[in-house]
């Protein structure tokens, strides 16, 4: 049987889901919904989460006597199998926090979270983002069982950039590359200078396959046809970028194999390198650790393209929190007023100015306020033409997801791409193709 337990369990048993869902009424006539997120909104000292619970402060405040939310809190560890226990009792949150890519899969294709097209193109809603491509991440086609369309409304965005000592780049006479040997080629004056050119965590592995995924994409290769096996892991575009990681690896610091992410980052902002391939969630542990004026000495480009290749140059890795609906839910009014809470200038602007990610609105925000890099990795995304998750969040399931990763640490470690690449070719062969 070549598709996972997993799967079928959710297209079965989480279809249960068409019972009740959880809101419900009261004698005072107020409608009650739930909220669920993977995070305490009372104890944690996580800005972002402090957000979300000044937004269901407000919306509560706001419709007192209308409509009310309970949270439902977790951790993100204990997460989706709380909540996919709660699904399969037929009890699913009205609202609930949900990662895009694969993890929302669990609960568009069985039918558990709603088509939201409808309620964004009401009242001119879906106009208020920025762009089409913040949804890329939750649009799903044939294969939702509600047809294709809009699941779940991004929360905030936070992008995959390259960040770079702009001092050590102008001593060093290196420019900005726009391609992946002009990025080569600025690593080695860097090194001539005496500077450790890139810092990495290799020992982490989601922080080396997030090269190895942009470089995959900047070669031009397509996960629909690795997942529709109109190529394997062997194709040529995944022996390049398997190379191309070991002639950038000649770049990092001696200690990457070792390194958590917290020591590759603190690399960075201590002065010891000069590029840290990061997503823009770095900002906050870099300006709120580094010596003071180091921001100023900051600059942000996007991941290079690859020469030869007709690939798009202008994707970018984004990763954003995103809110489903549930399709049962009895209260739909309410749940999209809540929803529309987490996205409505006051969250946006927050977003910006205190949690340093991406707003999803065209919210106006002080920018002298916000972290300063914030401005250098909007550019990014703005000029972007579409996103795309990592690549251990986009393969078939997660153990897929883990089998890349090691697969290129391996690379990393030295191993022949071809060699190295037979595991995540094996799993695909024994539990995804027919």
């Amino acid at each position: 049987m070549k598709k996972k337990l997993l799967a079928l369990f959710m297209a079965t048993v989480l279809s249960v889901s068409v019972l009740a869902g959880c809101s419900k009424g009261n004698d005072s006539g107020v409608k009650e919904i739930t909220f669920m997120v993977w995070d305490d909104l009372e104890a944690s000292q996580d800005l972002i989460t402090k957000g979300y619970k000044d937004s269901i402060d407000r919306f509560n405040k706001d419709y007192a006597g209308q409509y009310h939310c309970t949270p439902v809190t977790t951790n993100l560890e204990e997460y989706y199998n709380k909540l996919n226990t709660m699904v399969a009792g037929g009890e699913t949150p009205d609202v609930f926090i949900v990662s895009p890519g694969a993890n929302m899969n669990d609960y568009v294709i069985p039918g558990v979270a709603a088509k939201l097209d409808d309620y964004l193109n009401k009242d001119g809603w879906k106009q208020t983002f920025t762009s089409d491509a913040v949804f890329a991440g939750s649009t799903y086609g044939d294969e939702a069982k509600n047809g294709a369309g809009i699941y779940a409304i991004p929360l905030n965005i936070a992008a995959a950039c390259v960040f770079y000592n702009t001092e050590m780049f102008a001593d060093a006479g290196a420019e900005v590359p726009e391609t992946f040997d002009d990025l080569l080629a600025a690593c080695e004056k860097l090194q001539a200078k005496g500077y450790t050119p890139i810092t990495i965590s290799a020992g982490t592995a989601w922080c080396l396959s997030m090269v190895a995924g942009y470089l995959c994409d900047r070669n031009g290769l397509d996960l629909n046809d690795i997942k529709e096996h109109k190529t394997d892991w062997m194709d040529s575009k995944v022996i390049n970028s398997g190379k191309q990681i070991q002639q950038l690896s000649q770049y990092f610091q001696p200690t990457a194999a070792g390194d958590d992410n917290d020591i590759a980052t603190a690399a960075f902002y201590n002065g010891n390198a000069a590029i840290l391939i990061q997503g823009s969630w770095a900002i906050g542990q870099i300006n709120g650790s580094c010596e003071p004026g180091f921001e100023q000495k900051v600059g942000v480009f996007p991941f290079p393209a690859v020469s030869g290749s007709t690939a798009d140059p202008n994707r970018v890795i984004a990763k954003s929190d995103s809110l489903c609906m549930s399709s049962t839910t009895k209260n739909p009014d309410a749940a999209i007023a809540l929803m529309k809470y987490f996205v409505d200038d006051t969250a946006q602007k927050y977003t910006a100015e205190k949690g340093g990610k991406i707003p999803v609105t065209n919210v106006e925000y002080d920018t002298t306020v916000a972290p300063p890099e914030l401005a250098y990795v909007m550019d990014v995304f703005k000029s972007a033409n579409s996103t795309f998750g990592f690549y251990n969040e986009s393969l078939y399931d997660t153990e897929a997801g883990s089998t890349f990763d090691n697969c290129f640490v391996e690379i990393y470690n030295g191993t022949d791409p071809a060699e190295a690449l037979k595991p995540i070719q094996q799993y695909y062969e024994e539990n995804v193709w027919e």
